[in-house]
């Protein structure tokens, strides 16, 4: 788990880089498709971001959850991590 939360930091920590860097770029007017290419590209690292939270939750805490039988709770997070990943 350790190698893993250093991998979300450092993927945040780069995203928060393009964040102030989008901010520059609105301050200098930068061209809009050059802003839009790098709002983009924040999105998918916050979608990559997601994912391998996803994966780590239903691989080890929903398993833990129904392997202690509470099969109702990993159902209810399962269906609520669907209709977050929906929108």
């Amino acid at each position: 788990m350790h190698t893993k939360k250093q991998k979300l930091i450092r993927r945040l920590k780069i995203i928060e880089g393009q964040v102030r860097g989008l901010q520059n770029m609105i301050d200098k007017d930068i061209y809009c498709i050059d802003v839009i290419t790098q709002t983009s590209a924040v999105k998918q690292g916050l979608s990559n971001i997601e994912d391998l939270l996803l994966e780590g939750h239903l691989g080890h805490c929903l398993v833990n959850q129904i392997q202690k039988g509470q099969t109702a709770k990993a159902t209810e997070e399962i269906l609520k991590v669907y209709k977050l990943k929906r929108k």
